[in-house]
């Protein structure tokens, strides 16, 4: 259980600063003013998303100079050492929320009227040709901008899949992980590819495609330059075959056999429509998960975008093996793709995440907006009672995490990364709000107004931290307006 202050503090009138700065304070013995421990304190509300039960009624301490989260602070209780204090009253604390599932060059091609109204499969048609006008400097505002987005929105982990790789892009992965760098965040970039082209059958158009070796000399190039690893690592890598539809079997089970090779994750888009099941069947002679697992990616090494369409078996299936599963609520309804069977999954064994998945299929960034869509739309078929508030936090945090096979993050409690954020409830929205945790969700909260990763603030008072946000807007809509117009 998670622990909430059993009444809420008066919130401030919208003229009073709620924002209050840290402050130094002694202490203890042998506080240092100057030092490290930071006391969270007396939050409004606070969702830790521990398997264990723990009362943070009072906070927590995060150490700024290891990164890491030493304490939480039960009710009527003192941290056992802090340096400096933020008043947190104000604030309803998450960890850092995590999306398992994005395509960050798609925030050029938002609202685009040709595809507004489209499925999956000609939504693509319409857009493989823009896409394959990419260029390094369209790319890095594309990744810039869906990075910010994500970080005002309480998210400190994206994992993203970009497998457009046209002449000039070769290096799309570095572009990524500078811009991660830059921003503070936190990332699994995916090497992502396409190697099956409309000549051969595909999907996508020629242009958009890799040769075999190409791809996996890269792959090997990209994990090699940029994985890190352990529970502090702040780029990981993993490798990502985009879709039965536009990639070859040989590639599936080759990238398989490299990131076991390499200890890397593999991720893949799978059973996202019934066109796609269609295709699996006419091309390789059998349904979705049963081509996946004859490629090799029948494991706990593997998670999936989407994974909606399964029969009772092939849920089952992908829980005993492990599977990981990114439910991308709301890319599934604007597309009409169908509803991820969310709860029978996690049931069966797979860890399940939330992804808010490409910004042309949603059109957004937002992770805590995602974690209220998939609330809403579970509940549509199994009720409120199985699907409450907190389960799904839980998604969008530790089984984010557990998607991702990366521990250490997604939750609040000692030894974790200090990877949090911290919403206010003085908005309209929340007007009359009683249970400070269920109202971001219920609510609607869109914007966190702190966001801490690794220990370091990188948005305070809903700014973005050192970043020209209104600079990052123009610059952007310049590059989308060119990439369609060709």
């Amino acid at each position: 259980m998670n622990a909430a202050p059993s009444h809420q503090p008066p919130r401030p009138s919208a003229h009073e600063n709620h924002r209050a700065p840290e402050t130094h304070t002694a202490g203890g013995p042998g506080t240092d003013p100057a030092g490290s421990l930071l006391w969270i304190k007396d939050p409004a509300g606070i969702h830790t998303s521990s398997r264990r039960p723990v009362d943070a009624t009072r906070g927590l301490v995060v150490d700024t100079r290891t990164g890491a989260v030493v304490e939480l602070v039960a009710a009527g209780a003192e941290p056992t050492r802090h340096d400096r204090v933020l008043d947190a009253s104000a604030h309803v604390v998450l960890p850092g929320l995590i999306n398992t599932h994005h395509h960050f060059y798609q925030t050029l091609t938002r609202a685009w009227a040709p595809v507004a109204d489209a499925e999956l499969f000609p939504w693509l048609q319409g857009l493989y040709p823009v896409w394959a006008r990419l260029t390094p400097d369209a790319l890095e505002s594309a990744v810039t901008v869906a990075i910010a987005e994500l970080l005002l929105s309480g998210c400190t982990t994206a994992a993203d899949h970009h497998y457009v790789f046209p002449a000039g892009l070769e290096e799309s992965v570095d572009i990524e992980a500078d811009v991660v760098q830059r921003l503070g965040a936190r990332a699994m970039l995916t090497r992502g590819s396409m190697s099956l082209g409309q000549e051969d059958g595909g999907l996508p158009p020629q242009s958009t495609v890799q040769g075999h070796d190409v791809i996996l000399e890269d792959s090997r190039r990209v994990v090699g330059t940029f994985h890190q690893r352990g529970d502090d690592a702040r780029i990981r890598i993993g490798l990502a075959p985009c879709s039965p539809f536009s990639v070859t079997r040989e590639l599936m089970r080759d990238t398989a056999q490299l990131a076991s090779e390499l200890d890397v994750r593999l991720h893949t888009h799978l059973a996202e429509t019934i066109d796609e099941e269609d295709f699996c069947r006419e091309r390789f002679g059998v349904r979705t998960v049963d081509y996946l697992e004859s490629v090799g990616w029948l494991s706990s090494r593997t998670w999936l975008g989407h994974a909606i369409h399964l029969d009772d078996s092939e849920v089952a299936r992908l829980g005993a093996a492990g599977v990981g599963v990114a439910h991308c609520a709301t890319s599934n309804m604007r597309l009409g793709s169908g509803t991820c069977r969310a709860l029978e999954l996690e049931e069966a064994g797979s860890p399940v995440g939330l992804g808010v998945d490409g910004s042309a299929s949603n059109d957004g960034s937002n992770m805590i907006e995602e974690v209220r869509a998939a609330l809403n739309i579970q509940r549509l078929s199994a009720g409120p009672a199985r699907v409450p508030v907190r389960r799904a936090l839980d998604w969008a945090t530790r089984g984010s995490a557990a998607a991702l096979g990366w521990e250490g993050i997604g939750v609040l409690e000692p030894g974790a990364r200090a990877d949090l954020a911290m919403f206010t409830l003085d908005e309209l929205r929340f007007a009359g709000a009683h249970d400070p945790v269920a109202a971001l969700v219920l609510c609607g909260a869109h914007r966190a107004d702190r966001v801490m990763v690794d220990g370091e603030w990188v948005v305070e008072d809903g700014t973005l931290t050192g970043h020209d946000v209104e600079r990052m807007i123009a610059r952007h809509q310049e590059l989308a307006s060119a990439l369609v117009r060709g």
